[in-house]
Parts: structure tokens; C-alpha cells; sequence
């Protein structure tokens, strides 16, 4: 335990005299450089984690959880039964089908991925039935599609107007094989909030793709989607021991290599912002250093007064201690309220700089996510203070191994 005597010259310690100047700023440099790597880490953390949980939200909006597709044999509607043990788990299905189209107005031409779905299914889809900014999916009928905001913005399209969809089918005439291709009228957009996916998807009926892909049975996939999409593994496992004959796989088998790239790319932040606070430590050790240089004669006097060796180094590491303690604290606090209120603070920077931040084409959402973690800021407070405890512990030791007379005799 550090007793109160011990506590009171080390908070003087933590004020030093005027003529110990170059002291006060090695302080400063310490005390600013672990608060600042602190609160960038929480800072970066949290928007990394808001980032995954928005992707994460915006893919099971429009994907299904778990896809059952056809290998040399057809799913029928009578297989649906043998879901029936999961129904607990399951809140619908939905047959459905996608192809690669090219999409044609007067001016442009355009690759998009074609989606097709009953018209009852799609209103199952929550962030299309409820991202139409303008049209109805109540028009969704045979010879209309619905696009994306993206999209429409990009080839200046709007409800009502005609585009031409062309297929990789193939449809034999007397000059050759030629795509076959159909008029489609657009009877809505929508947003998801993800831009790539509004630039390149495109939503048509069942009877739409059944003529323009010439489809057939094997063609038609089975979509599955849980009440909890978190238990997806276990789900899919039970589910592929039913269809053994089909392709079973989940939105995250979808999605592994991108997850997997956020996962390394939020380690390797967190390791290269962490940089920042050991850097700052070395402050610390070089701070502490100068203050047993400068104090040395009061360790020899205080040796002499019967302070014993463990009360000095306690003193010098309380000090050195108490200025990673309240940076961190601090750190905490700033990158607390920067993630809390990151949103607010990109658009006042886009208002005065003008300039975009993140802007959607590229970060594919549309405003700055952020998710503040209570584990993560704990793991970045222990490591701040194990650095802090770390950086301590040599000039401590050092300040207790004095010799009181030669100190005496020399200063």
C-alpha cells in the first residue's frame, strides 16, 4: 500500500518548479500523447465496429440468411415441408432467382445483378419494402422492375420511365445467337443505405425472369430466413443433413473474406494506434528520468530522514503512474464523446471545409455508423496503464538505488 506521506510528495512532484520547464513539457508530451492514442483507439474502435454491425444489418436486410440452390435436382414446394421441424427458427422462404443483366435507356448502358421474386415474397424483404422513396412495390406486376436511388440518379431515370434489360441467354435466329432482351417499365426505387448495392441491383417479378433468362427448374434457388441470424451455423448444419443432395450455404459463408479483411484491418489499427501510447510512455521513462536527476538531493535528504528504498521507488512510480491514469482517463472521456457524436461532427466538418467525408460510392453507407463497446474501451485502458505501469518501473527503481552520502557530496 502507498501510505499519505508518499501520496504528497508525489502529487508535488507532479508540479514542477519553474525553473524545471523542459520537465513540465516532457509531462505535457506524455500526458497529451496517451490521451491522444487513448481516445483515437476508442475512436477508430468504435467506427470500425459501428461499420460492421451497419454491413452486417444492411446484408440481412436484403439477403437471406441461409440459400438452399439445386445441384442436378429441382426444389419443389413440397420440400418446404421438411422445414417444418425448424419453425420456431424460421420467419419465411422465398423461391427466387439471379442472373447478370445489362441495362439500356436511351443514353447509357449498365451491368446490374437481376433478383427476381413472387410478388408476395419481396414485401417479406424489410429493407425494400421499406426503403421506396418513390413509386409502390403494389405496382411489382409482370413487364415493371423495381431499381435502386443509385441507379437511377446515375442514368437520370424515374417511376414510369422505359429501360431495356438484356440477358445471357441466348435466343437462336437465322443470323446467329442473339441475348434476348425485353422492355421493362420501373414502378419504384429504393435505398438500402448501402450505394454499391442501390448502383447495381435491380428487382423484377418471377414471370419477368422466367422469360428473359429462359429459366428452368435448376435455376430457382430456395431462401431461408431466421428470426435470430446470429444461430445461422447451427441452423444451416441440421438444415444441409435434410437437403444432402442440394448446395447449403449462409449469408456469412457470402461474406467470410470481407468480414475476415474488417477483422485483420481493425487488429492491425488497433496495433499501429497502440504505437502512439507506448511512444508516449517512453515520454514517461524520459520524463521520470530528469525528475530523479533534479531531485536527487530531496531523495538524499528524504534517505536520510529514514525513508526507506520501497518508499521512494513507490513515490516515483505513483508519479509516473498518475500521469498514464489521468491521461487515459481523459483519452476515455474525449473518445467517448467524439464517437458518440461522430455523425454530427463529419457533417459540421463537410459544412465548413466543403468537403465530402466518406462519401457513400466508396464506404458504401450513407452516414458515419459508430457502436461504443464496453470491452474494447476496457482493453485499451488496461493496455494504456500496463504501458504507463511498464514505463515506470526503471526510473523508479533507479531513484530508490541513490546513494545518499554521494548525492549529499555532490550536489
Amino acid at each position: 500500500m502507498i501510505s499519505k506521506i508518499e501520496s504528497i510528495i508525489a502529487l508535488r512532484y507532479l508540479k514542477p518548479k519553474r525553473k524545471e520547464g523542459f520537465l513540465k513539457v516532457i509531462s505535457i508530451f506524455s500526458f497529451t500523447g496517451i490521451a491522444l492514442g487513448v481516445s483515437i483507439l476508442i475512436i477508430v474502435m468504435s467506427v470500425m465496429n459501428g461499420f460492421r454491425t451497419e454491413l452486417i444489418n444492411k446484408i440481412l436486410g436484403f439477403n437471406p440468411h441461409i440459400i438452399v440452390k439445386p445441384y442436378n435436382k429441382s426444389i419443389y414446394t413440397k420440400d418446404i415441408v421438411k422445414l417444418d421441424k425448424f419453425k420456431e427458427n424460421i420467419s419465411s422462404t422465398a423461391f427466387t432467382f439471379s442472373g447478370q443483366g445489362i441495362l439500356m435507356n436511351k443514353d447509357n448502358t449498365t451491368g446490374v445483378l437481376i433478383r427476381s421474386y413472387l410478388k408476395n415474397d419481396i414485401n417479406k424483404i424489410d429493407l425494400i419494402k421499406n426503403g421506396i422513396i418513390d413509386g409502390s412495390l403494389d405496382l411489382f406486376k409482370k413487364d415493371s422492375v423495381s431499381i435502386g436511388k443509385e441507379l437511377a440518379i446515375s442514368l437520370n431515370l424515374v417511376v414510369g420511365d422505359e429501360i431495356t434489360l438484356m440477358s445471357t441467354s441466348n435466343l437462336e435466329t437465322p443470323f446467329g445467337n442473339l441475348p434476348l432482351q425485353e422492355k421493362f417499365k420501373i414502378s419504384s426505387v429504393f435505398t438500402t443505405g448501402l450505394a454499391e448495392f442501390d448502383q447495381n441491383v435491380i428487382f423484377m417479378p418471377f414471370e419477368n425472369a422466367n422469360s428473359l433468362f429462359e429459366l428452368i427448374d435448376e435455376d430457382i434457388n430456395l431462401e431461408i430466413f431466421l428470426y435470430k441470424p446470429d444461430k445461422v451455423e447451427i441452423i444451416k448444419k441440421e438444415i444441409q443433413e435434410i437437403f444432402s443432395d442440394y448446395y447449403v450455404y449462409s449469408w456469412a459463408d457470402l461474406n467470410k473474406s470481407f468480414f475476415g479483411a474488417l477483422k485483420v484491418e481493425r487488429n492491425v489499427m488497433f496495433i499501429i494506434l497502440t504505437l502512439i501510447i507506448i511512444v508516449a510512455a517512453f515520454n514517461i521513462i524520459s520524463g521520470l528520468t530528469i525528475l530523479v536527476k533534479n531531485k536527487t538531493k530531496e531523495i538524499a535528504i528524504l534517505r536520510t530522514l529514514g525513508v526507506s528504498k520501497k518508499s521512494i521507488t513507490k513515490i516515483f512510480f505513483l508519479t509516473g503512474f498518475l500521469i498514464g491514469l489521468l491521461a487515459t482517463i481523459t483519452g476515455v472521456i474525449i473518445g467517448i464523446l467524439f464517437s458518440y457524436y461522430i455523425e454530427e461532427i463529419r457533417i459540421f466538418i463537410t459544412k465548413i471545409f466543403n468537403v465530402r467525408l466518406f462519401p457513400e460510392e466508396i464506404y458504401f453507407l450513407s452516414q458515419m455508423p459508430s457502436e461504443i463497446n464496453l470491452s474494447n474501451i476496457v482493453i485499451i485502458c488496461f493496455f494504456s496503464l500496463l504501458i504507463t505501469f511498464l514505463a515506470t518501473i526503471i526510473p523508479s527503481l533507479s531513484a530508490a538505488k541513490l546513494d545518499p552520502i554521494k548525492a549529499l557530496k555532490y550536489e
